[in-house]
């Protein structure tokens, strides 16, 4: 068959676990020249699919040129992973704020501590103390742009420059804002996660990760754990989650002019206690997002606390909505509702939980792309 004039304006799926080659020569280019030499032996190591994904999130996080700098995998935390064993190893030690999401707290506590990596918390308004809390041997700070499930901003140039003074690598995790909103590396990042079943993808359809690295070296490493590991994402996953990246702008500002006028209407509730929102400008860290992120955009993640704070008037809420079905994932393009306290947060210690502020009457809304009348009828009759 001759695919010569064959010239596809989408990239195929490349649904094939090993490539051919045609000689001795060609083999041993493929393990010793630069780049592999243009060529793909294993899917299992690289594949066009999901170079072509990171290619195409390195451009959208201002990766200049859009060159390959790092790894997609084959779910959110599995690239948490990537970028951990990439840069520690054991004896190491990394420093996270404690309001950090549930599963990024669950790995590296509970499974990379028994590599020897140590993790340690401290409130985010103290880390940018860096050195008070930095020891000898910490080799990486993991902080989220807005954190999940509370949206508190994190102070990105802020953290950078503690880190670069302190010589300790600085990887965020850009999920809940999506490189359409915020680019980490523009003020100092050093390497960006993002969990690309959420925004990347943005259909629901999809279970990936991604990690980009300013270091070419470290963006190496990243290639070199996602194949050892067997974390690279599959030719399927990586298409479709390409496809949702050629879509995020258009959706994030839908989201985001979605997400601002529920909290405008959850914020004048009677069945509300308190919202948490950076778009609104009484939230404490209004000024902070407006200044860092782009676009007037502030994201389509929010939480609120019930008036009547119990697990009861929650599952009431849950019940009642038709539009915000519960889900333990977020981003869709169909708005849902998580409840952090069984989800997200279910495997953190209670005391520790009750001091981040996660309660039993805390909902956390992923506000779709719908008409924002709908989702605003629903959630009155589901409050009422």
């Amino acid at each position: 068959m001759n695919l010569t004039n064959i010239h596809p304006k989408v990239t195929p799926i490349y649904q094939t676990s090993v490539f051919k080659f045609a000689s001795l020569a060609e083999l041993e280019e493929y393990y010793t020249a630069p780049g592999r030499g243009g060529r793909y032996g294993y899917s299992r190591s690289e594949h066009p699919n999901t170079e072509e994904l990171v290619a195409a999130v390195a451009r959208l996080e201002g990766v200049a040129g859009g060159a390959l700098a790092g790894v997609a995998t084959g779910a959110g935390l599995s690239g948490l992973l990537a970028a951990v064993l990439a840069t520690c190893r054991a004896g190491d030690h990394v420093l996270c704020p404690a309001e950090l999401y549930g599963g990024s707290v669950v790995l590296l506590s509970n499974e990379l501590s028994r590599l020897g990596i140590e993790t340690s918390y401290v409130p985010l308004a103290d880390l940018y103390d860096l050195a008070r809390h930095a020891r000898p041997n910490t080799k990486l700070v993991l902080a989220e742009i807005l954190s999940n499930p509370l949206l508190t901003v994190l102070d990105g140039p802020r953290l950078a420059a503690a880190c670069q003074a302190e010589g300790v690598l600085l990887l965020i995790d850009n999920t809940f804002a999506s490189p359409a909103i915020s680019q980490p590396f523009s003020w100092g990042a050093d390497m960006v996660w993002h969990s690309a079943t959420k925004y990347l993808g943005g259909h629901s359809d999809v279970t990936a990760g991604l990690v980009l690295a300013r270091d070419p070296a470290v963006a190496q490493r990243l290639r070199q754990v996602g194949g050892s590991l067997g974390l690279t994402l599959a030719p399927l996953e990586s298409w479709l989650t390409l496809r949702g990246t050629k879509t995020l702008r258009l959706r994030m500002r839908q989201h985001s002019e979605n997400a601002l006028a529920v909290a405008q209407f959850l914020a004048r509730h009677p069945a509300v206690g308190q919202v948490f929102y950076p778009g609104l400008p009484l939230d404490p860290g209004h000024a902070l997002a407006a200044a860092q992120l782009r676009g007037g955009q502030f994201g389509g993640m929010l939480s609120f606390r019930l008036a009547d704070d119990t697990a009861a008037a929650v599952d009431a809420f849950v019940q009642k909505s038709q539009l915000f079905p519960l889900a333990p994932s977020l981003a869709g393009v169909d708005s849902s509702c998580s409840y952090p306290l069984a989800t997200s947060h279910r495997y953190i210690p209670d005391e520790r939980r009750r001091a981040l502020g996660i309660t039993p009457g805390l909902i956390r809304l992923s506000v779709g792309i719908e008409e924002a009348g709908d989702l605003l009828a629903d959630l009155s009759q589901a409050l009422g």
